[in-house]
């Protein structure tokens, strides 16, 4: 505004500017019309003095008849054209009502900022000055909507004429978007700033004030149901420190006129049939800041249901059998939703028959002296209907073929309004098209033919991601991935991934098609390679411990057997590698100079793992899915049991079975979504593995339960695990013991070495309820939910440990410990001492071997149980820029001994 305020400015009229400042273009709006219709004799005085044309003169002119007719001032418009605007012409006789008018008619092209018509004895001079040519649209305080936001909605605009009217229109559409935004004290003040060559800038000066809210919603009149119970029918909120993130607290005037709708759908539903809304009335206050809203209501009586029936004209449907199974009965309270769920039911169920245009007519008679309202549900007689035609449209890149093979009903077929349903769904759940895509019904070429149109709109399904991120579990994560999920329009998917992160690294090559050959067989491949860094935790302290690298692959090929069940085979080859690092965990047992595995310092369960193996796995899973959306559920449920036999060919032998089952209800139109999920599993070894405490299932191949399945632990938090106790030591670097002489152990879980070694069983169960937010944190991605976990996960062999101190403690004459009397058993008993290949010497003693240090070790091992761990919490899932980002606070309700607890979790930038 500063090189705007510059630049010279004068009167829009042509008058010399005295001040070089913008024009408040208040004033100039309010006298537009005054201009546009004033006489000759006014708009002459208000012309430059120098330049100022005569008005029509009161005596009588030398002569009345025009002679010729002249435009000064004419820059942009030739003259001609100026002459077409009024009606004045050569010949005709001039008076001070010809004059008028053609000032009215110069007016009305708002074309000219000033105009006036002198008489010189026959020679009229029509003197103008053309209206600028506006150079640009300027904004300032705008800060809730943008530029691009209002520029397109008002009618100026650079290079055009300027003109009074489209400001006064423009200031009126800008404040009415602000006035959407719920900003009714808004204000806009337009500006005009003269450039030169006869130009202009216009500036609308905003002052956006703050957004209207609810301050108050008052009811009067209802008796039956409280202030809050009917507030919370609404769906305008009133303005509390609770609803920060609800849109809902704005005033909207179409909002107020629905939540009228929603009061008198409430009363229905509750039996009161006479409910009314005397009147709605939304108040400003006097500080321009908030609405205080009033509902005067009139509850009436509350109705019961009468005699309910169906009168069918339909010949497949019997009235008497159906009116038994209505869900209404006489002498239950009269409930509208009741009524309207039962048409859409009814209209269904025709629909199903063939019926596509049934018509189900709900007869109300009111009995006002009883308080009975009987209901007879006419389905009226229609001609049972086919499908004529399907037709696509929209589609550039997609086959047709791809969207008609999700079709669930062809030409010919009886129409079937759940199949109709069903198509919509399946189409819904490609992802290749708009969102809420649903396939139109149109009458075909006779009564009872239909037309089935699908018009879509494509959208991008190609997907190139390159993110980084930090999780709790991973720590620092680098993904790239690249996916078609609609390759070459054929509805194949193909992609590639890579993934990297301290404990992890992956690449993988997969490719689907839904259809092979254009046959209802599915099918998919994947190559992969996946090098995973396992590790335990000391504290908070999280250590590599072995490492296993898997290459493979893994085919796919599933026919349906219903429509909503699948049947899916698949076989996987995985070449393993599980290794140790040897200078941590290898050691010269036998004093031969060979290093090997030291069960004191990894483990006997590590050491047990180690090696290169095959595994050849053939699966076999039935799914069952009802889901409405694949990507987002609402309603709903998905069933899955799933086989896999190891052992045809390879190194291992086992059969794993597992089963899961989830359910999603949209409860009622409140937008809460509720979820339970059950999941279980076992693994069955078929052969045995040599040696005590030795399980016949790897470690590799166990099931391990926790974060981010079992919300409330830490990852393999849950189930069985072994707990390394180190001695406490003095300041001699000696085993630190009581009075009793036993030894001291540090206990606290940041002072252990945890190790997770999995199980042979788990179960995992879940109960979720989505918490619906206002448009705008719909819009950021965000939703919370509450949640509850149980699950358990056992069945592990319990192993041999690695070291028993148990005793009789012995010290030398200097007071320093040395050993102690070997415990029943056999075991070796020194307090720095561990068992060596050979158990005993000659002479029965236990052969022990020093240990370096001086501190001595107990193993633990805990967590093997079925019992129930029992979690609930909070959560809040954020489609964020960066990725997606889940965040938990958890608190356990039940746990058992030795599993790692967690209250706080998160994960951002990748999924898992």
């Amino acid at each position: 505004m500063n090189r705007l305020s510059e630049t010279g400015a004068g009167p829009v009229t042509g008058k010399p500017a005295s001040v070089k400042a913008p024009l408040r273009l208040a004033s100039l709006l309010c006298c537009g019309s005054i201009l546009a219709g004033m006489p000759a004799m006014v708009a002459a005085q208000e012309a430059p003095a120098e330049s100022q044309p005569a008005a029509p003169e009161a005596q009588a002119p030398r002569s009345n008849t025009i002679r010729t007719i002249t435009v000064v001032g004419a820059e942009r418009l030739e003259p001609t054209t100026i002459l077409s605007y009024i009606r004045l012409r050569v010949g005709q006789e001039y008076t001070a009502v010809a004059a008028d008018e053609a000032l009215k008619d110069l007016s009305a092209t708002e074309l000219f900022a000033n105009y006036a018509i002198r008489n010189d004895g026959g020679n009229v001079v029509i003197t103008i000055t053309e209206n600028p040519v506006i150079n640009r649209i300027v904004l300032e305080g705008n800060e809730r909507l943008k530029p691009d936001k209002i520029l397109p909605e008002i009618k100026l605009s650079p290079r055009q004429i300027f003109t009074r009217s489209k400001v006064r229109a423009d200031v009126a559409r800008i404040i009415e978007l602000y006035k959407r935004q719920g900003r009714f004290a808004a204000k806009v003040e337009p500006k005009l700033v003269q450039l030169p060559q006869n130009r202009v800038d216009i500036v609308f000066e905003i002052s956006e004030g703050p957004k209207s809210k609810v301050r108050q919603i008052n009811i009067l009149g209802n008796e039956k149901f409280s202030d809050g119970k009917l507030r919370g029918e609404m769906v305008t909120k009133q303005a509390r420190l609770t609803s920060f993130f609800s849109s809902n607290t704005s005033y909207d005037p179409d909002r107020l006129a629905f939540d009228q709708q929603k009061l008198r759908q409430f009363y229905l539903t509750e039996g009161y049939a006479d409910f009314r809304v005397v009147s709605a009335v939304a108040e400003l206050t006097p500080d321009q800041k908030d609405f205080i809203i009033t509902y005067v209501v009139e509850e009436g009586e509350r109705y019961t249901f009468g005699d309910v029936k169906v009168d069918s004209q339909l010949r497949d449907f019997d009235s008497d059998v159906m009116s038994t199974q209505l869900p209404m009965q006489d002498g239950d309270f009269y409930n509208a939703k009741t009524v309207e769920d039962t048409v859409e039911q009814l209209t269904e169920l025709a629909g199903r028959y063939g019926y596509a245009f049934a018509d189900v007519q709900p007869r109300f008679n009111r009995d006002a002296d009883n308080r009975k309202m009987n209901v007879t549900f006419v389905l009226r007689e229609a001609p049972r209907v086919y499908v004529e035609r399907v037709d696509i449209n929209g589609n550039t890149l997609t086959q047709d073929k791809v969207i008609r093979r999700e079709f669930r009903l062809a030409e010919g077929d009886a129409f079937n309004s759940l199949g109709v349903q069903r198509t919509t769904a399946r189409i819904n759940s490609l992802g290749y098209f708009q969102e809420n895509f649903e396939v139109t019904q149109t009458e075909g070429s006779a009564p009872d033919r239909i037309i089935l149109e699908a018009n879509i709109e494509e959208r991008p399904t190609g997907e190139l991601q390159f993110s980084a991120g930090f999780s709790s579990i991973e720590q620092f994560i680098l993904a790239g991935s690249i996916r078609q999920r609609n390759f070459r329009g054929r509805g194949q998917t193909i992609g590639l991934s890579v993934n990297y992160s301290q404990f992890s690294r992956s690449a993988q090559i997969s490719f689907s098609d839904p259809y092979i050959f254009d046959r209802n067989i599915s099918g998919g491949i994947d190559i992969y390679r996946r090098d995973f860094n396992s590790f335990n935790f000391t504290g908070n302290q999280r250590n590599t411990t072995f490492e296993q690298s898997t290459t493979g692959f893994s085919m796919r090929a599933g026919v349906p057997l219903t429509e909503y069940m699948s049947l899916i085979g698949s076989y996987t080859l995985n070449y393993e590698q599980v290794t140790l690092d040897e200078n941590l965990f290898f050691s010269d047992l036998n004093g031969d100079g060979v290093r090997e595995c030291d069960p004191l310092r990894a483990g006997r369960f590590l050491c047990d793992a180690i090696g290169n193996r095959l595994s050849s796995i053939v699966g076999l899973s039935l799914n069952y899915n009802s889901l409405n959306s694949r990507l987002r559920p609402t309603r709903g449920k998905t069933i899955s049991l799933s086989s896999e036999f190891a052992g045809l060919g390879g190194d291992q032998r086992y059969i794993r079975l597992r089963g899961r089952a989830q359910q999603f209800w949209n409860v009622g139109n409140s937008g809460f979504i509720f979820s339970v999920l059950a999941e279980g599993g076992t693994i069955v070894p078929l052969q045995e593995r040599p040696g005590a405490g030795v399980d016949d299932i790897l470690l590799t191949d166990r099931f391990f339960l926790g974060e981010p399945q079992f919300r409330g632990y830490a990852i393999r938090g849950v189930g069985p695990r072994i707990l390394t106790q180190t001695s406490q030591l003095d300041q001699f670097n000696r085993p630190v013991v009581d009075e009793d002489g036993n030894i001291q152990f540090f206990t606290a879980r940041n002072q252990v070495r945890d190790d997770a070694i999995g199980g042979r069983n788990y179960y995992l169960g879940r109960a979720e309820l989505e918490i619906p937010l206002g448009s705008g944190a719909r819009e950021l991605g965000l939703r919370p939910s509450i949640w509850a976990d149980v699950g358990a996960l056992w069945g592990v062999e319990t192993p041999v440990l690695t070291v028993n101190p148990a005793g009789t403690q012995l010290t030398n004459d200097a007071g320093e410990l040395l050993y102690s009397t070997p415990p029943a058993g056999g075991s070796c008993g020194s307090l720095n001492r561990t068992p060596t290949t050979s158990p005993t010497q000659p002479d029965g003693t236990p052969n022990c071997r020093e240990i370096q240090g001086g501190s001595n070790i107990r193993e633990l091992f805990l967590g093997n149980t079925p019992s129930p761990r029992i979690t609930a919490g909070i959560g809040v899932n954020w489609n964020s820029p960066f990725g997606p980002f889940r965040i938990d606070f958890a608190q356990s309700i039940r746990s058992v001994e030795g599993d790692d607890e967690r209250r706080f979790t998160f994960n951002v930038g990748t999924q898992f």
